[in-house]
């Protein structure tokens, strides 16, 4: 039986590829068209949109998410028969200088999980399957995995279950392989989208001068394809704020105006009454 992923593979020659990420550079558009063309030269590139992958949805069928950064690429796609990782195309793990190269498999419509961590070409750890069903185990357990071996993670089944979730132990490889959290929780890890099925352009805005409530808390432009862009949940909040304060101020005013002009019209008629004896 078939099984459809989202992979996530992740090119790493830095020494702390943590520090690199938390930088939160900036994806260059330039870089993704040239990797995929390489990989590809059939392939019809069409840019979809720039986003943070760990807060964006996953990568769909027919489009690559990559972000180059120094020392460390991330590529994500979606593999309809993922196969077994341990026989990744090796195409694929040369398509990036790097001395490690780490994949990370989560099933799109299944609790499959697995990841893979080849070094100098060599496969030194792979796992993968589901709860019910192991696929690949090879290589040593490292440290990260203990806990989910133990069943400190998961409510057990029983039975020939695992006693954890693979999705699970498969994002726990990715935090301890690439060294942060790649979640909302964690940086930004900003990428480029590509589709390569074919798909036309998507209609874009025309450039507007963006200021900083048009800016992402880290720093990074909103751009029109909003569809692979997650908005940051209090901006909304806050342009509500800011139309408050401004309905607020214009009350006042207006009070003070109204306050104003019959205090003047009592003085008037204060003044007439007075004075209305006198001949």
């Amino acid at each position: 039986m078939s099984t459809s992923a989202v992979v996530t593979y992740w090119f790493v020659s830095a020494l702390d590829s943590a520090t690199v990420l938390a930088t939160e550079a900036r994806a260059d558009r330039g870089f993704g068209r040239k990797y995929l063309a390489q990989l590809n030269p059939s392939w019809p590139i069409t840019t979809i949109g720039q986003f943070p992958l760990n807060r964006s949805s996953q990568a769909s069928a027919g489009e690559f998410y990559i972000g180059g950064y120094p020392g460390v690429t991330v590529v994500q796609t979606w593999i309809d028969d993922i196969g077994l990782l341990a026989e990744t195309d090796p195409d694929m793990l040369s398509s990036r200088p790097a001395p490690d190269v780490y994949v990370i498999a989560v099933g799109d419509d299944s609790d499959f999980g697995g990841f893979a961590h080849f070094s100098g070409g060599v496969l030194k750890r792979c796992l993968s399957g589901t709860r019910e069903f192991l696929t690949e185990d090879i290589g040593l357990p490292e440290p990260f995995e203990a806990p989910y071996w133990a069943g400190e993670t998961t409510e057990p089944r029983g039975g020939i279950s695992l006693p954890f979730e693979p999705r699970d132990i498969a994002r726990a490889a990715e935090r301890a392989w690439v060294g942060v959290d790649v979640s909302p929780e964690g940086p930004d890890i900003q990428v480029v989208g590509y589709a390569v099925d074919g798909r036309p352009e998507p209609r874009i805005e025309e450039p507007r001068k963006v200021g900083k409530e048009k800016l992402t808390p880290s720093g990074v432009e909103i751009v029109a394809y909003d569809d692979y862009e997650i908005q940051p949940a209090e901006r909304e909040g806050d342009e509500f704020v800011r139309l408050a304060e401004a309905a607020g101020a214009a009350f006042r005013r207006v009070s003070r105006t109204v306050r104003r002009r019959a205090g003047d019209m009592r003085e008037s008629i204060t003044e007439r009454i007075r004075h209305s004896d006198r001949p």
